[in-house]
Parts: C-alpha cells; structure tokens; sequence
C-alpha cells in the first residue's frame, strides 16, 4: 500500500480521562504462558491478557516483564472491550518471527484496533527487518511487508510513550482514522537503505500529538496522509521531509547528515501552510547533489530560521 510521504511529531492539548491505577488489577503475561527466551511463540499468552484486562471492570495493567518474546500477528481487538483504562507497561522485547515471510503478507504485526483510553508504556518492538529489505534489494520476489504497530478503525484517548521500534519491514508506527493519540519520547531507528520503512504514518486522523521523539529511517520520518488534522509536531529529532496538511503546526524539528542525489533541482522543499507556517527548521550536513550540482532548496512560509 503505497502511502504519502513526511517527517514530524506532535502535540496538542489532549484532554485524557484516567480512573486511579491503585485500584488497578495487573496481569502479568508470564503467569499466563509467555516464555521470554524470544524463541517461544508467546502470541496466546499476550492475547490472553487483552482479553482480561478488557473483561475487568477496574483499570487494568497488562505487565510485560524484561525479557525477549516471540509475537506472531496479533490483533489487540476493543470494539467489545468494557475497559477504557488499559496500561500496556513493557520492560521487555517483542520480537516478530526471523523468517520475514511468516507475516510478510500479513498487512500488519501489532494492531491495536477499535480501543479506546489505551496507555502504552516503554519497550521495545523488534520487526527483524533486515532479511526482507535484502530479499527487495536482490530483486527477487518478495512479500510486501508487515507495518509493526497499527492504531486503526476508530481508536481514540490512545498514549504511545518512551516506545522503541527497529527495524521494521514497513512504516513502524500507523495511526490511522484516530482521535487524541498521543506519541511522545519514542525512537525509531531503520537502516537508511531500508525501503518504504516510514517512522511514523498518520492519516484519516485528528489530535495527533508527537513530541520529544527520535526518529531515523530509511524512509520518511513523519509521513501524513489525506484526512488528517489538528496536528502537533515539536521536538523531534528526524532524518527525510514531510507533507503539507490542513492544520498542522511543525516547530524545532532538526534534519541532519542527509547526503545524495536528488531526482530534481530543488531537493529540500518547505511548502509550509500560511496560516500555521513552520518555525524552528534546521538542516545539518545535508549534502544533496542534482546531475552532478549542488540541489537547490525552497522554503515557503517559514519564519524565523535560516532555510539553506
């Protein structure tokens, strides 16, 4: 599925309804049957979990310990859940299958779909990547590619926070046809030769907030979609460019080391919106050639910085 391109992070006042986690009942996915020795299929136990936590009547905390766990596809499903205070708090890996076929074609690894008042809380997910993005750049027939984590069909009140994503097949995170999702503190990291591995794709979308994040792939950091707005990008540490949308404030956001050769004169384009504009952009050690010459940048709408 090809998507738009962009790179950004926001946050906008988001107005979350917590009930106190002192009452929370915690269930822990190894009391369940996870194995965290990354080789056990874990997928049930995970699963099992979601299930109680949206069966309790309380606040719940699904407690994910240190350790590796091997995840298969897995739909984390709300539109029947009862519980809207579910705390995902990850000390530990999850870990997609080596054999990028096993969910190549799957669409998605992770989904979180139809949930609402979801708190996502450190970790790490690990797409092991890299076998995929060799089989596409040997030419051979490849699968597409799953994304790794998907908010998607309605989900709203969702906190994404201090989360690490590598080496996805695809775009690492996707928020899409969500309200209030706020991403804040996470990193991304893809190699740059890694095809189509967007960091963070959002569309079909409003009250997205991305704030205090470091994202490096071989795609587009931030990429934006049709459908989106009231978007809110600051203090994000991004390496490729993004998209102009409705609504959309981008302020501090550093590209840096970005060397090669561009399909096009102008290689760095701002088209920032009239009313919003883009303030705070600064580019460091881009070095990008067209036939053979320096690549020319524009800068449209942006205040208050050098755009060079």
């Amino acid at each position: 599925m090809a998507l738009p391109s962009g790179c950004l992070v926001i946050t906008i006042l988001l107005t979350f309804f917590y009930q106190p986690l002192a009452t929370a009942v915690t269930y822990n996915v190894v009391n369940l049957g996870a194995k965290p020795d990354g080789k056990t299929d874990s997928t049930k136990s995970f699963l099992s979990a979601w299930d109680a936590a949206c069966a309790s009547a309380n606040p719940t905390i699904i407690y994910v310990p240190p350790g590796r766990y091997l995840l298969h596809k897995a739909n984390f499903y709300g539109e029947r859940c009862k519980n809207t205070a579910i705390t995902i708090r990850i000390d530990g890996t999850l870990v997609a299958p080596s054999d990028y076929r096993t969910i190549g074609n799957g669409g998605s690894w992770l989904i979180l779909e139809k949930v609402s008042g979801v708190s996502i809380f450190g970790g790490t997910l690990d797409d092991q990547g890299t076998g995929l993005w060799a089989c596409k750049a040997s030419g051979k027939a490849c699968p597409t590619g799953a994304t790794v984590y998907t908010v998607l069909y309605n989900s709203n009140d969702i906190v994404i926070n201090g989360l690490t994503s590598l080496n996805s097949q695809m775009f690492h995170i996707a928020i899409n046809g969500c309200h209030n999702v706020k991403v804040q503190g996470v990193k991304v990291s893809a190699s740059g030769n890694s095809p189509n591995t967007d960091g963070i794709h959002i569309q079909l979308s409003s009250g997205v907030t991305i704030s205090n994040s470091r994202i490096a792939t071989g795609d587009d950091c931030v990429s934006i979609g049709p459908g989106s707005s009231n978007l809110w990008i600051e203090n994000a540490f991004v390496a490729p460019p993004w998209d102009q949308n409705s609504g959309v404030l981008i302020s501090d956001v550093t590209y840096q080391d970005i060397h090669g050769t561009s399909a096009t004169a102008v290689a760095v384009k701002f088209d920032c919106s009239k009313k919003y504009g883009c303030e705070g952009i600064r580019l460091e050690d881009i070095k990008l050639t067209f036939r053979n010459q320096p690549a020319e940048a524009s800068c449209v709408n942006v205040r208050g910085s050098t755009c060079l």
